[in-house]
């Protein structure tokens, strides 16, 4: 094996794993899948999308980790999500609509990206039908948590929102800045701070 083929192989090893683990596939149709996907490396603070622009790719993440949000006409954040390695990450509506974006993507470390177009997507879906079932079974987790963390930030306290991120995405609070993850959460830095303090000293 060659040099770049070792590159290109080490590249996808995680899209693999992560296909494979949900979908019944051969390994020819995850070799077509390959020449779809266009690799991308980001810095710290690029974007990946902005408010306004129309979302023309979805992301998997391969390394590092980006955060989508909005900006309210007060100008505070919304941070909708975190992704970090093994997650796909776009403005769905936007992807499929060819609708403004409301959102913004953004690295929070040095990131590097599978990027696939709209076009090469709808090509994946006619040639490897498998995919289909993969995207679809990503949309439905990707809605029964949209729907659970929505019932979470309308019923639960801030110290419970709090330990389900833990227990969720305890990678993402070691590497998120505070603010972000009191962003995410819906609650003050200062709440955050507290609820951090009071969970150290019952240790």
């Amino acid at each position: 094996m060659t040099f770049f083929l070792r590159i290109i192989t080490f590249m996808f090893e995680l899209l693999h794993k992560k296909v494979f683990e949900t979908i019944a596939i051969t390994e020819e149709e995850f070799d077509f899948c390959k020449t779809l996907f266009i690799p991308k490396k980001m810095r710290k603070k690029q974007y990946l999308l902005q408010e306004g622009d129309i979302c023309a790719h979805t992301a998997f993440v391969e390394k590092g980790m980006l955060r989508t949000y909005s900006i309210d006409e007060k100008g505070n954040e919304h941070i909708l999500q975190f992704s970090p390695e093994g997650w796909w990450v776009s403005d769905l509506y936007s992807f499929l609509t060819r609708e403004p974006s409301f959102f913004n993507i953004e690295a929070l470390e040095d990131t590097e990206l599978l990027l696939i177009t709209k076009p090469s997507w709808d090509r994946l879906l006619e040639k490897a039908p498998a995919f289909e079932r993969y995207f679809r079974i990503l949309i439905q987790n990707n809605l029964i948590a949209t729907q659970r963390r929505l019932m979470s930030s309308i019923s639960e306290t801030a110290e419970k929102k709090y330990l389900k991120l833990l227990e969720s995405q305890p990678d993402c609070v070691q590497r998120v800045p505070q603010h972000m993850i009191a962003s995410y959460l819906g609650i003050t830095r200062e709440t955050l701070s507290r609820i951090r303090g009071q969970m150290s000293a019952r240790k």
